[in-house]
């Protein structure tokens, strides 16, 4: 309970927070920063963070970390389109093309989380030793496949994954809140969800309770996973190709924004809502500084700053209560 009442106390900091930096991002460029061509370009460029930080956030919910949220994306984009490649002469139809490129992904990220579950559920290796592992042996696998060099082309219809437009709203931007949503539900509704949090507040307090802590450590793996696979599809999309070093700033970034979004570095809590205004925070604050002329170097150095400010914030609040 009182986990969940610092949560709560956190949202409402990280809330303030995202409402200052909006109100501070328009007021050193009224004329740019809430027109439609601006709020579009938010709205196309979140959601690839957002899908590897809600990766980060399942696995920081047990205590844990995965490092190869990353390396799991580009391992995604890389065989949907190798495999989109080299089934398209025989099909001759890009929409079969895709489907099986983006089977052959979503396996291999599944590959990937079966892995690192194993490591940690079964053979009891850390997270951070797991995943450090997993993450250096996919990016090897990736550099190995590709030769090092960038993959482009892949089918229209996986191109619309990254740039469509549905009923006025990017396809991308569906994409990740539909994801969001449904995790929110498996954590909220699900014994799963449930299970999970208990791991994260206390292992061993789980275990006398009769449940299978290795299991519940594959299933975050493999959920982890999935959701990277996700992210890394909308990326290739973006791009138009795929490639083993692509977004390899975004891996502290999805820890600083899970961190920034409340979930708590040690385990036992944490939102999904509070994962999203993390991200819209971080993307308007980058979104901003862009349209003014700053540096996107510098950007970084602002997350680091609201991520002080909200952690302070929240302390007093804490205090206070």
């Amino acid at each position: 309970m009182r986990s969940l009442l610092n949560y709560h106390r956190d949202l409402i900091g990280l809330t303030g927070v995202m409402f200052a930096v909006a109100t501070v991002m328009f007021l050193l460029n009224p004329e740019h920063f809430l027109t439609a061509n601006n709020l579009r370009s938010m709205a196309f460029q979140l959601p690839e963070i957002g899908m590897m930080t809600l990766a980060m956030m399942i696995a920081m919910l047990h205590g844990g970390i995965n490092l190869a949220v990353v390396g799991t994306a580009n391992l995604t984009a890389i065989m949907t389109v190798l495999l989109a490649h080299a089934i398209l002469p025989s099909v001759n139809n890009e929409w079969i093309a895709a489907a099986v490129g983006l089977g052959a992904g979503f396996a291999a990220s599944l590959l990937v989380g079966l892995l690192s579950g194993i490591l940690i559920g079964y053979v009891r290796v850390s997270s951070i030793l797991a995943t450090l592992g997993v993450m250096t042996l996919v990016n090897g696998v990736c550099i190995v496949i590709t030769g090092g060099s960038t993959i482009s082309r892949p089918p229209s219809p996986i191109l619309a994954i990254g740039n469509g437009i549905l009923f006025g709203i990017p396809i991308p931007l569906l994409a990740f809140l539909l994801c969001s949503a449904l995790l929110s539900l498996i954590l909220s509704r699900t014994v799963f969800g449930f299970n999970l949090y208990m791991l994260g507040t206390n292992p061993e307090a789980t275990r006398y309770a009769g449940i299978s802590n290795p299991r519940i450590l594959l299933g975050i793996y493999l959920l982890s996973s999935a959701l990277a696979s996700i992210g890394g599809v909308i990326m290739m999309a973006r791009f138009n190709s795929a490639k083993a070093d692509y977004g390899q700033s975004y891996l502290l970034t999805t820890v600083l924004a899970a961190v920034l979004g409340g979930t708590s570095a040690t385990g036992g809590y944490g939102k999904v809502i509070g994962v999203v205004f993390a991200i819209i925070t971080l993307q308007m604050l980058a979104s901003g500084l862009n349209l003014v002329g700053v540096d996107p170097f510098f950007a970084i150095a602002m997350w680091g700053a609201i991520l002080l400010m909200v952690t302070t914030l929240n302390h007093f609040l804490r205090r206070r209560a």
